[in-house]
């Protein structure tokens, strides 16, 4: 939780810098897509990383019946936090000198960002509902005593 809470304040202070030094747009949105690319990976299953693995026919289960595989992620939780952390701190130390400094219209680049996150996250959620994996765990099922799973009480 704590780790988080840096992450969003080291993002504040990098916003608070970009926004009040008035440049270094193209840093910004090359720290967001490397972000929505670690986002990516953070959202995607390692089971469904490589073709070859879906050619031998693994998938995960889509009955309850089926074997239960926990969600194992592409990218861990960890490596996407110190992944976004680093690349931060690396984008907050290429505002200090102005060769990075390159003059766009940066409305552009925020129009651009959105068209590419919207149609990434369509195709990521498509695809997680054409597989049906959830990016979180699902907590076990609880019975109360007495009685039996399967069985439906009228």
């Amino acid at each position: 939780m704590y780790r988080w809470i840096f992450l969003a304040v080291e993002l504040l202070i990098y916003s608070i810098r970009v926004y009040f030094a008035e440049g270094w747009y193209i840093v910004t949105y090359a720290l967001g897509i490397y972000i929505l690319n670690l986002f990516i990976g953070f959202l995607t299953p390692q089971s469904l990383e490589s073709q070859e693995e879906e050619a031998d026919g693994l998938k995960l289960p889509t009955r309850d019946d089926d074997e239960y595989r926990p969600f194992t992620r592409r990218v861990p939780e960890f490596v996407f936090w110190w992944g976004c952390v680093k690349a931060i701190a690396i984008a907050f130390v290429l505002t200090l000198f102005q060769i990075f400094n390159i003059p766009v219209f940066w409305p552009i680049l925020l129009i651009y960002f959105i068209v590419l996150f919207v149609i990434t996250m369509k195709r990521q959620i498509q695809d997680m509902l054409t597989r049906g994996y959830l990016p979180w765990s699902k907590p076990k099922k609880k019975y109360i005593a007495g009685d039996i799973p399967g069985k439906v009480s009228k």
